[in-house]
């Protein structure tokens, strides 16, 4: 999953970092979402070896964290073809700034399925209800998205983390069961991918997207996604000199899966180095990606 992440990166990225690398996508959304030549989108997107992330927690502001959700659906949709489903408890009012620059085309967005689910148990159950949908689907969906999980916990931490545990273990047993569907279907199949947003109560500190102090709710979602995806507002000097909205730091990096989670997946564990982007949001809500 987080080659889909670094591909909205790159498809949003800057000119200058453009003009540094040309093997990356062309910063223009038209050109990027519009049919045409996809094929180094698809380079990105589809796994070339067993180092890809199927699963990826991101952690950091909700509002962001949604429109990065919603820009790896729709990027997933309109360039793979694939089908998505979008567990929100809050109704989709609009889409990002930047896609609505350039409005990808309705037969794509049709692709993304958008639920509702109020409670932690609605939540369950509806993903519980795509192993069960793959009887009478012809096309599973090969991306699964969670918005806010920390909506659908209860706030007792105890109850929370057994919460947390059992509705990641159940994200990362469908992930696992609609790659196999996928695979018995056409053997080239991208695996599915799994991500989720997550605010946690525990600010996270610049360096490296470390979390400053334990929080027990991200200790357990950190055993089941392979890779972290940490958002961090730069409140520095520099930040405030660019005469920018705002600057966020972002730090991927690997968390690791236990011995008990996901055994299918901990083949496809990826590398330990972090890789870090710098992501200005301009007055108007559009997003920029640089490479750190």
């Amino acid at each position: 999953m987080a080659d889909i992440l670094t591909s909205v990166f790159r498809t949003f990225m800057s000119q200058t970092d453009v003009n540094k690398d040309v093997t990356v996508v062309p910063h223009s959304a038209c050109s990027a979402l519009l049919p045409g030549d996809s094929s180094d989108i698809r380079s990105v997107l589809l796994p070339g070896d067993s180092s890809v992330s199927s699963s990826v927690l991101l952690l950091g502001d909700s509002s962001i964290s949604r429109s990065l959700l919603l820009l790896s659906a729709v990027m997933a949709a309109s360039e793979l073809g694939v089908r998505v489903v979008f567990f929100t408890q809050t109704q989709i009012q609009s889409l990002p700034v930047s896609l609505q620059k350039c409005v990808p085309s309705p037969e794509s967005l049709k692709k993304i399925k958008f639920s509702y689910p109020r409670t932690l148990g609605d939540l369950l159950q509806q993903v519980a209800g795509l192993h069960e949908s793959q009887n009478t689907s012809p096309t599973p969906p090969s991306l699964i998205i969670v918005d806010r999980l920390e909506g659908f916990l209860g706030g007792n931490h105890s109850e929370d983390q057994s919460s947390a545990a059992h509705l990641s273990a159940l994200l990362c047993d469908t992930s696992s069961f609609l790659t196999h569907v996928l695979k018995q279907r056409s053997p080239s199949s991208a695996p599915c991918r799994l991500i989720a947003s997550f605010r946690s109560d525990v600010d996270s500190e610049h360096a490296g997207g470390e979390s400053s102090a334990t929080d027990p709710i991200l200790d357990v979602l950190d055993r089941y996604f392979q890779m972290r995806c940490t958002l961090d507002r730069d409140r520095s000097y520099e930040a405030a000199a660019a005469g920018l909205k705002e600057l966020w730091n972002v730090y991927l990096s690997a968390t690791g899966i236990t011995e008990d989670a996901c055994p299918k997946e901990r083949e496809d564990r990826p590398a330990a180095a972090p890789k870090e982007w710098q992501l200005s949001i301009s007055p108007d809500g559009s997003m920029e990606f640089k490479m750190a």
